[in-house]
């Protein structure tokens, strides 16, 4: 296994080639490579990747402004009861 080929966000195993390949072509920041690849959008909610993702804003083949917006965490859904689902006490 090379190491363009480690899995950077492992919900949606996005490789760390593909991360880079979809920055370099699209010149993309770190929201925008969240939007394209998926990566920080599985289950954790980028709690194991956003940081590296982030990283990405401030790669040297990034030309983007350097004051982007960068990503949230976002907590995985709480479960609900089906009787809170439907409306019942």
């Amino acid at each position: 296994m090379q190491e363009n080929d480690m899995i950077i966000c492992r919900c949606e195993e996005v490789s760390y080639r593909e991360l880079v390949e979809t920055a370099a072509k699209y010149n993309c920041v770190a929201r925008e490579l969240k939007l394209r690849t998926r990566a920080g959008m599985g289950y954790c909610g980028g709690r194991s990747c956003r940081s590296m993702i982030d990283k990405f804003s401030y790669a040297p083949l990034n030309t983007k402004n350097q004051t982007s917006i960068s990503l949230k965490y976002q907590p995985p859904v709480r479960p609900i009861s089906f009787s809170n689902l439907g409306g019942m006490d």
